[in-house]
């Protein structure tokens, strides 16, 4: 990546035909997400850090942040990295019951005792539910959320065989809580938004936990539980150019304008393939020469890297179920520019 095109402070731009692209093949991407992609309020593209494509729609601006959903589950996977680096988590291997001592507990169930943050962070830790079907609006109407998921944590299951659960990316904010002494919005402000440029964000009080303040048309800022602690697995709002800032910076292996922000192994380890496709909280996909690691959240929204292209994509979507895959979107009309 070219030296002093960091965008901390402003993005700057590049006409694709500079940056080798195919300007032709962009041209069609407006109509493509019009006609197919309805909900997709913006799409930013980064090339070799330059801004080089940038759409809004339903009457959206680059300013508007939006709720990204499981896309938030990626930024807690660099927090954690981040805390790491500074000391204050010890490693992946630490017992997730360490974090909770003053929870009453069987501490000596044989699987719970032995999970570790490594298995939160890779979907690999046993629950009572099926997988996919994970009882969400039970854990939003706990008066607690990190006892209930506690509670189930290693019931009906061994470690080490993937389930994705949300209530499980929720622990790991509040262990990053515990290890750090602020919620994942605070630290995630001073240590990874600010130094990159993203909009930092305010502390908005929750009005209370109904559907649309935890999900829906009133979710600003970054959701809380009862207990203070940020959402670890949905809740975060962001403007697709900062998703781009956090794509950018993910692409880098955790360096930002000669800073190393995130350790490098930690980046490596997070995105290195497995029969899972599933890193550290990053979707991982390998498909005609093509590797990319992806933060995707319900309704379309994705924060894609593409390493060897250099190139990074970001797209906000509003909700609705069952949308058309955006990789489709990249695959077919996007990566042919590059």
């Amino acid at each position: 990546m070219p030296k002093n095109v960091w965008p901390t402070d402003f993005w700057q731009a590049a006409d694709p035909v500079s940056l080798g692209m195919d300007a032709d093949q962009l041209s069609g991407l407006e109509s493509e997400i019009t006609e197919n992609y309805g909900n997709m309020n913006g799409i930013v593209i980064v090339k070799n850090g330059f801004l080089t494509y940038e759409k809004y729609f339903n009457g959206c601006g680059p300013d508007d942040a939006q709720h990204v959903a499981s896309v938030t589950k990626t930024v807690l996977s660099v927090l954690v990295g981040m805390a790491v680096k500074a000391g204050l988590i010890r490693d992946v291997n630490q017992k997730v019951l360490d974090f909770f001592p003053e929870y009453t507990l069987d501490r000596d169930h044989p699987v719970k005792k032995e999970i570790t943050l490594r298995h939160l962070l890779t979907m690999t830790a046993p629950y009572p539910f099926e997988d996919w079907q994970e009882p969400l609006d039970k854990l939003c109407m706990q008066p607690d959320w990190v006892e209930y998921t506690l509670q189930m944590l290693g019931e009906k299951g061994e470690p080490g065989v993937f389930k994705y659960s949300t209530a499980g990316a929720h622990l790991l904010s509040a262990i990053l809580t515990r290890a750090t002494g602020q919620s994942a919005r605070e630290f995630a402000n001073e240590v990874l938004f600010g130094p990159i440029g993203m909009r930092t964000i305010p502390d908005y009080p929750m009005e209370n936990f109904g559907f649309d303040e935890l999900f829906g048309a009133k979710v600003k800022g970054w959701v809380k539980d009862p207990s203070g602690n940020s959402t670890g697995g949905w809740g975060l709002t962001l403007t697709p150019r900062d998703m781009a800032r956090l794509g950018l910076l993910c692409l880098n292996r955790g360096m930002w304008d000669g800073r190393e922000l995130v350790p490098e192994s930690w980046m490596l380890e997070s995105t290195a393939m497995n029969p899972n496709h599933y890193g550290y909280l990053w979707w991982l996909r390998e498909e005609e020469g093509i590797s990319a690691y992806m933060a995707m959240g319900d309704g379309g929204n994705v924060i894609c890297c593409i390493p060897d292209k250099e190139l990074v994509i970001a797209i906000a979507s509003g909700f609705m179920m069952q949308p058309r895959d955006r990789w489709e979107l990249i695959k077919e009309k996007i990566l042919p520019a590059v």
